[in-house]
């Protein structure tokens, strides 16, 4: 077992990542005293949850001006996210564009035939919150998501806007789905995204056996995201995405890693990385490291080894016809295979993690859940508490000190 070091103030944990921490429960579950764990897999429970409270909301205030000409979606960080999935289930086809903004305020082009669809976890977001009041003075339809009795709640009822309360149990990077439902109801009461309640039903059921795979009981001979985790330890994460829905899911995946692992990566779409991005492959940390690997040494003795690139190639395999498609489905297919023969070629280990599921919000989901837990076992693997985030909070007190009287 390694060491404990301690670093900067309140940072504690391991350099080089522990196997034997995933191997024993007890213990994994000691390390994360808020519940990540337990809060990741209520993402099945999230999606019943929240589309139960969306359907209690009247949303048809937001169809009866007909067609908007543009929808956007305000917050950070995860409630951003949720922007992108809209986006992504609406489909290349959506007659009206879908924006994410994801600072204060709105785009000056908003207006009254517009759409705001402001989200915050825990309701007092000053980028939703400033996003509502925006839309709500430039007179454009406005729906809020987040916290039951937040600030969020109470713009919303000032304007006179439908609001949907979702009860924050967790910090917001664990509740996606909890956030991402309500913004797909809205979508549909628009008319610009399809949602069956099968969908959403088959969705949560996905999320349920995956948690169950990923269960902290289960080996990591048998666990998929303790395997993900222990591949990716110590290395520079790249993680690429075949289409829209698998690049949405990418994303995801480096805003976890970051967050709860304290991993740089990098994410974005794999036909973007095409045109220069791949070039990593042959660099320092890619084919260029590789090639000084003594294929017979020890990994576990070998400490001078050079920090070395790890790609996660993430594959939609196209669920829709060609002709719904931004791109044909071969083509996404070919350059999936492509980059994963380049990585072969050079050395560099890839893992693959292809799209499951008869809708796209299934899909979708089956690309997320197995990476969510990835990112916390590989910070329990460190020795690293994946809710406390030091510097996040000096991050915040940094930002916005308190008046001198009252510090």
């Amino acid at each position: 077992m390694v060491s404990p070091l301690s670093g900067s103030p309140g940072v504690n944990g391991h350099r080089v990542a522990d196997e034997s921490l995933l191997n024993d429960e007890k213990s994994m579950l000691g390390n994360d005293p808020g519940g990540m764990l337990r809060a990741t897999a209520s993402a099945g429970a999230q999606v019943r949850e929240s589309a139960a409270l969306s359907a209690e909301v009247d949303l048809s205030m937001l169809a009866d001006e007909g067609r908007p000409r543009a929808v956007v979606v305000a917050g950070i960080g995860t409630a951003g996210l949720t922007g992108s999935i809209l986006s992504t289930v609406a489909g290349p086809r959506c007659p009206v564009p879908i924006i994410g903004h994801r600072s204060a305020g709105v785009p000056g082009w908003v207006g009254a035939a517009d759409v705001v669809i402001a989200v915050s976890a825990s309701g007092r977001s000053p980028e939703a919150l400033a996003a509502a009041e925006a839309a709500h003075r430039r007179g454009a339809r406005l729906v809020a998501i987040g916290n039951p009795g937040s600030e969020l709640e109470a713009l919303a009822e000032r304007a006179r806007a439908p609001f949907i309360g979702v009860p924050r149990r967790a910090p917001a990077r664990a509740t996606l789905w909890g956030l991402t439902i309500p913004v797909l109801f809205a979508g549909r009461a628009l008319g610009i995204a399809k949602l069956a309640e099968a969908d959403v039903a088959e969705t949560a059921t996905r999320l349920d056996a995956d948690a169950e795979r990923c269960r902290p009981g289960a080996d990591s001979f048998v666990n998929p995201a303790k395997e993900l985790a222990l591949g990716l330890a110590g290395s520079v994460p790249i993680v690429w995405g075949s289409s829209p829905l698998a690049t949405v899911a990418a994303r995801r995946f480096a805003d976890t890693l970051a967050s709860n692992a304290r991993y740089p990566v990098m994410a974005g779409a794999l036909g973007e990385a095409g045109r220069g991005r791949v070039g990593l492959l042959d660099g320092v940390f890619g084919g260029l490291a590789e090639g000084t690997r003594d294929i017979f040494a020890d990994p576990e003795e070998d400490e001078q080894k050079p920090t070395r690139l790890r790609l996660v190639v993430f594959r939609d395999g196209g669920l829709n016809p060609e002709d719904d498609a931004d791109e044909p489905v071969a083509v996404e297919e070919r350059r999936a295979d492509a980059v994963q023969t380049l990585a072969e070629r050079r050395g560099v280990r890839c893992d693959v993690l292809t799209a499951e599921g008869g809708s796209t919000l299934e899909r979708l989901a089956s690309l997320v859940a197995v990476p969510d837990y990835a990112s916390l076992y590989l910070a329990l693997a460190h020795g690293l508490d994946p809710m406390a985030v030091p510097a996040i909070s000096e991050m915040k007190e940094l930002s916005n000190p308190l008046p001198d009287g009252l510090q």
